[in-house]
C-alpha cells in the first residue's frame, strides 16, 4: 500500500508543481512586511514588543507571537546575509517547491514563506512561524530538485520541531512567566526580553542550534522529502557536495559552523535509507532545475 501511495504522490508531482505555478508572486510583500518590525509603532512591531501572549515552558506560545519573532529574526538574517535575488521567477520556484514540502510535513497547517538569498555563504535557516532562506551559494552547489527539497524539508523540519522556540524556552527568563505585555515588559523585564531575541540571533546564526534538533532536522528532511515524492537521497548529496569543498569554504555563518559535522550527518542518514528500497525510483527532476536556477 504505502509504494501505491507514493506512486500516486510521484504522478502528482508534476501537476501539483503546475497548479502552484499559478499563485501570486513568491515573495510580494515579504520585504515590506518584515521593515515594520523594525519600527515600534507598527502593528507588527508591538506585537513584538509583547502585545500578544507568551506562554512559559509549561505551556505553548502562541503562533502570532512565534511568527512575530521569527520575523524580526528574519529581518535580521536579511541584513546579515543580504537582500533576496532580484529573479522572481528563482523565488517562485523555490517557494512552490518548498511549499509542497510544507505540506507533507509535520506542521502542515502554518504559512510558510521562502527565499534565495543573495549572499556568498553556503548557508540555509528557518526563524520561528515559517520565514525560510536559503543562500545563492548554497543553491549553486545543488544539481536538481530532489536535492533543493532536501535543504528546504531540514530547514521546514526546524518550524515543524519549534527548535528555535524551544531554545527560547530553556532560558531563565520565561520561567515563571505566564503572559507577556506591553506593560511588564518595561523596565528590566523589557531589557532581559530583547536580551532573548540577541540571543536568540547568536543561536540562529552563529552558533547553531543543539546537535540533537540538527540530526532531528535531517531526518525529517528525509522523510518529508519522500513523502513529496522526491529521492531521499538529496540530503546525501547535497552534503558531499559541501564536504567537497569545506577546506575551501568561509566558516563564519554557514551551513559548515552552525551544523554538526558532516560525516556524522551523512553516516546517520545513510543509515536511515534502510527506511525507504525504493528511493531509486523516486523524483530527483534534474531538467527543471536547471531551467530554473541555472
Amino acid at each position: 500500500m504505502r509504494h501505491r501511495g507514493m506512486e500516486m504522490k510521484r504522478k502528482c508531482c508534476a501537476a501539483l508543481f503546475l497548479t502552484l505555478l499559478c499563485a501570486g508572486s513568491a515573495t510580494a510583500g515579504l520585504l515590506d512586511q518584515l521593515q515594520k518590525f523594525g519600527n515600534p509603532d507598527s502593528k507588527e512591531g508591538k506585537i513584538l514588543s509583547g502585545a500578544t501572549q507568551v506562554f512559559s515552558s509549561a505551556k505553548e506560545m502562541d503562533y502570532k507571537t512565534e511568527r512575530a519573532i521569527g520575523e524580526s529574526l528574519a529581518l535580521e538574517g536579511l541584513q546579515r546575509f543580504g537582500k533576496p535575488v532580484n529573479n522572481e521567477n528563482l523565488q517562485q520556484y523555490v517557494n512552490l517547491v518548498g511549499n509542497a514540502l510544507a505540506a507533507n510535513s509535520k506542521r502542515p497547517t502554518i504559512p510558510y514563506q521562502f527565499a534565495v538569498l543573495d549572499s556568498p555563504v553556503q548557508n540555509a535557516f528557518a526563524t520561528p512561524g515559517g520565514v525560510i532562506f536559503v543562500s545563492k551559494a548554497l543553491l549553486s552547489l545543488m544539481e536538481n530538485e530532489a536535492e533543493l527539497a532536501a535543504v528546504l524539508a531540514h530547514e521546514i523540519g526546524h518550524v515543524a520541531g519549534k527548535h528555535a522556540i524551544s531554545s527560547i524556552r530553556r532560558t531563565q527568563f520565561l520561567q515563571g512567566v505566564g503572559t507577556i505585555t506591553a506593560a511588564n515588559l518595561k523596565g528590566d523585564k523589557g531589557k532581559q526580553f530583547e536580551s532573548m531575541i540577541g540571543d536568540l540571533q547568536s543561536v540562529l546564526f552563529d552558533k547553531g542550534l543543539d546537535k540533537n534538533m540538527e540530526f532531528e532536522a535531517d531526518s525529517a528532511a528525509m522523510e518529508t522529502a519522500y513523502r513529496t515524492g522526491y529521492d531521499p537521497r538529496g540530503m546525501i548529496s547535497v552534503l558531499k557536495k559541501m564536504q567537497r569543498i569545506e577546506a575551501s569554504s568561509v566558516k563564519k555563518g554557514s551551513w559548515f559552523s552552525t551544523h554538526p559535522p558532516l560525516d556524522e550527518r551523512i553516516k546517520r542518514l545513510q543509515a536511515q535509507l534502510e527506511k525507504y528500497p525504493d528511493a531509486a525510483a523516486l523524483a530527483e527532476v534534474a531538467n527543471r532545475f536547471a531551467k530554473r536556477v541555472k
